[in-house]
């Protein structure tokens, strides 16, 4: 064996260490949750184990016998659905005019976009509380589904921009010489063009506002009703008084991620697609 494959073999070796110790690294959480969520009160408190001893299903059973999580749960997905299409729509244009069109300021404009996805959630928590309570969306899914776009739509123009640029402009042309308007051209040929990034972009816009906590736990504080599930799974008051609900907040957060990562199994070609065609179209 040659030193050159000897020296492959070893760079191979060692990447395939990196990878699978990144792997350990990333899973691991995840499966110290779902090990968690099997266990009983009893267990859980006597030793810590690799593998539940005696696995119940009773943590689960509990959760969703739980009226409260299942209207979070309802909650949540209406939220980030209407978020997710909020923000698609809305970036949508807002990418066209930024990656297509040409103005004076576009690419201020870009970058002034860029910057407003810089800026920490709470620092913008007391004038978007003012807003929200001015218009009598307080306490409701409402005051949600209109403050996430404000850190989610800056990502999703930026995304949706970089794609919009890379398309070629014979297409836009060809439309524009059969009698197309801008908006026949936008609505019927560009935008089917971006469907692998709209669903990039999309999945990630839902996963965020699944996932959010500060503005849901201060938008609804007044109304528990109209929590959504990230808010409620931190209230979890246990089956018993007195009780550390460890188990039962870790089927909770089984419960709530195993949707996402359906989502991300069932459009993970789409996902690489609009990542990879951003890249080397941008």
């Amino acid at each position: 064996m040659t030193q050159k494959r000897m020296l492959e073999i070893g760079q191979q070796v060692l990447l395939y260490t990196l990878v699978i110790l990144i792997a350990i690294y990333a899973l691991f959480p995840f499966y110290w949750a779902l090990n968690t969520s099997f266990k009983s009160e009893g267990e859980l408190f006597s030793s810590a184990t690799y593998l539940p001893q005696e696995p119940t299903s009773q943590n689960y059973e509990y959760v969703f016998r739980d009226n409260t999580f299942l209207n979070a749960l309802f909650i949540s997905s209406v939220v980030a659905t209407a978020t997710t299409m909020l923000s698609l729509m809305i970036g949508a244009f807002a990418a066209y005019a930024l990656g297509r069109l040409r103005f004076k300021g576009r690419l201020i404009l870009l970058y002034v976009v860029l910057s407003m996805t810089m800026f920490p959630q709470i620092s913008i928590l007391s004038g978007l509380y003012t807003i929200v309570r001015d218009l009598g969306f307080f306490g409701t899914p409402l005051s949600l589904i209109v403050t996430y776009p404000v850190f989610i739509l800056p990502f999703t123009v930026w995304v949706l921009t970089i794609f919009f640029r890379g398309l070629p402009e014979e297409i836009e042309q060809a439309a524009i010489v059969d009698g197309a308007t801008p908006f026949q051209t936008f609505r019927m040929i560009l935008l089917p063009l971006t469907a692998p990034a709209l669903v990039t972009t999309g999945l990630l816009a839902f996963v965020q506002s699944w996932n959010e906590y500060l503005f849901a736990l201060n938008f609804t504080a007044t109304n528990p009703s109209s929590q959504p599930v990230t808010v409620v799974i931190a209230q979890f008051s246990g089956q018993f008084s007195e009780q550390e609900p460890i188990a039962e907040i870790m089927a909770a957060a089984m419960v709530v991620t195993i949707p996402l990562v359906v989502l991300v199994l069932i459009f993970q070609n789409r996902i690489v697609e609009g990542l990879t065609a951003g890249a080397v179209k941008g």
